[in-house]
């Protein structure tokens, strides 16, 4: 694997035991985070080193005056329900969230304890907060794309796989970013010259299996896979279809292209949870999300599995591959 950015891991006690906050050390503040991946997700790891590294550098220091309760959601919708009742009982100074899933919840969950949130698709469509430039509420935070990102990711199907004339598009109906991201796809296919329809994600495994089995039988298909929850929750089922039916798939995020899928378009994760550091910071020193812009991301990258490729018996142009960000061998 080849990578124009390698990020210095390095972790502290940052899981803690499930104490009141009442029971800190004097001038000790709790942040709480919940990142909706398991636990031993490399790429998560990796970021959340980012952010506390950069968390570091505003003078937080694990142990010394910041202590970090750890959950994970683990892609699953019961699970997160836990941790977030868990996390808003703790009453952290602050909480730092991942995803649409787990944001959304936490807002539900607590209208006080303050909330920085990454990797958030729509924030004002789906009412998390009440506009971009001014919250209004006690979240703010990064978003993971505007929609119009979701187009770019037909067209570069089209262009690994011109052959291509039929694109599944793997959504979330349950939420307003399935939605919209479908939408902006279907506004794109037909000055590409392809033909899309909708996989809905938060369907039963058994039920995502027979749609792509269904979809495969014709020739000439991909897969385009949006970002939601459900959509991760679901990855490996994803990534196996799309081999077992040799079908070229474009993923939202790095992460399914590590794990054998085809390639990716989207937001550097990592560079989000580092500038969400800054935001956790001002919110300790006492600025309130309501008055903190949301913020749309300002560094993506291309992520390209040449084996997969080779698996599909797809050329992908050198052209792409010198663009790439990561490339995978």
């Amino acid at each position: 694997m080849r990578r124009r950015e390698f990020i210095t891991l390095f972790f502290g006690a940052t899981t803690w035991p499930f104490v009141a906050r009442a029971q800190q050390p004097d001038g000790m503040r709790l942040i709480g985070v919940l990142q909706g991946v398991r636990a031993d997700d490399l790429e998560g790891k990796a970021r959340f080193a980012a952010f506390q590294q950069e968390l570091q550098q505003f003078g937080w220091t694990v142990g010394r005056n910041v202590r970090i309760d750890h959950r994970y959601g683990e892609g699953d919708a019961d699970v997160v329900r836990r941790q977030v009742a868990e996390l808003a009982a703790l009453a952290p100074d602050v909480i730092l969230t991942t995803g649409s899933q787990a944001t959304e919840q936490m807002i539900q969950a607590t209208r006080t304890i303050p909330i920085v949130f990454t990797v958030v698709a729509d924030p004002v469509g789906a009412g998390m907060v009440a506009r971009v430039s001014r919250p209004g509420g006690n979240a703010t935070g990064f978003m993971q794309f505007e929609y119009s990102l979701s187009g770019k990711w037909l067209e570069l199907l089209k262009q690994i796989a011109p052959g291509v004339n039929r694109a599944a598009v793997l959504r979330d109906s349950a939420i307003t970013a399935g939605i919209g991201q479908f939408a902006v796809i279907q506004s794109v296919a037909p000055s590409v010259g392809v033909e899309v329809s909708p996989i809905n994600t938060n369907d039963a495994p058994t039920e995502i299996e027979r749609a792509i089995s269904d979809f495969a039988r014709e020739p000439n298909g991909g897969l385009i896979a949006t970002a939601s929850g459900s959509g991760v929750a679901q990855s490996r089922l994803i990534i196996s279809l799309a081999a077992r039916y040799k079908l070229p798939a474009v993923y939202w995020n790095r992460e399914p292209v590590s794990s054998g899928g085809l390639i990716s378009y989207g937001a550097d994760f990592t560079d989000l949870y580092r500038r969400a550091a800054s935001y956790v910071d001002r919110v300790l020193k006492g600025e309130k999300p309501a008055d903190m812009p949301v913020q749309a991301p300002n560094k993506y990258e291309l992520v390209i599995n040449l084996k997969t490729a080779k698996a599909l018996g797809l050329n992908i142009p050198e052209l792409l591959i010198g663009r790439a960000d990561v490339v995978i061998e």
